[in-house]
């Protein structure tokens, strides 16, 4: 895949998933979207520290994807390279970890309830989708060096140092 197309596709997925995901459906489930509500002080800061950072780590996590790997997160284009640059040296699976802190967030930020169980919903459901999907399909594709990068790097809890290779 050339760059554009995955840059572009790259784009288009991330509306399509983590914008409905961590963006719409929080949205949805909150009237008060937009106007901090926390009555326990200092969570308002700390979940929009959380939505800040959590964001850039998947704008950074998409765009290796698009230029290290030469495709997009989107199983229909699936890079061609595996992906083990930048944050990838410290978490297995950086997208679904920060849309997780995205909306753990807006859990702080709104004192949401309901956003608070959509986030458990959500997080079971990426989890069975890694087990049962990804990493199966990557160790099919990529074969000993998915192995070897799934046994050096953890799945959710990023590890302090970064991974250097085989």
């Amino acid at each position: 895949m050339r760059i554009f197309s995955a840059i572009a596709g790259s784009a288009v997925f991330f509306v399509a998933a983590p914008g409905v995901v961590a963006g719409l459906l929080p949205w949805l489930l909150t009237d008060r979207y937009g106007l901090p509500q926390s009555a326990v002080p200092g969570f308002v800061p700390a979940g929009w520290i959380l939505v800040v950072g959590a964001s850039a780590v998947l704008l950074h996590s998409f765009a290796r994807f698009a230029l290290e790997g030469l495709g997009t997160p989107a199983p229909v284009a699936p890079t061609e390279k595996l992906v083990v640059g930048g944050i990838y040296r410290h978490v297995r699976n950086p997208m679904y970890v920060a849309v997780l802190s995205i909306i753990l967030g807006q859990v702080l930020i709104f004192s949401s309830w309901a956003v608070l169980v959509y986030g458990l919903i959500a997080a079971a459901a990426m989890i069975s989708f890694v087990k049962a999907y990804e990493e199966p399909t990557l160790a099919r594709r990529y074969g000993a060096e998915y192995e070897t990068y799934r046994r050096a790097v953890p799945g959710w809890l990023p590890r302090i140092t970064p991974w250097r290779g085989q």
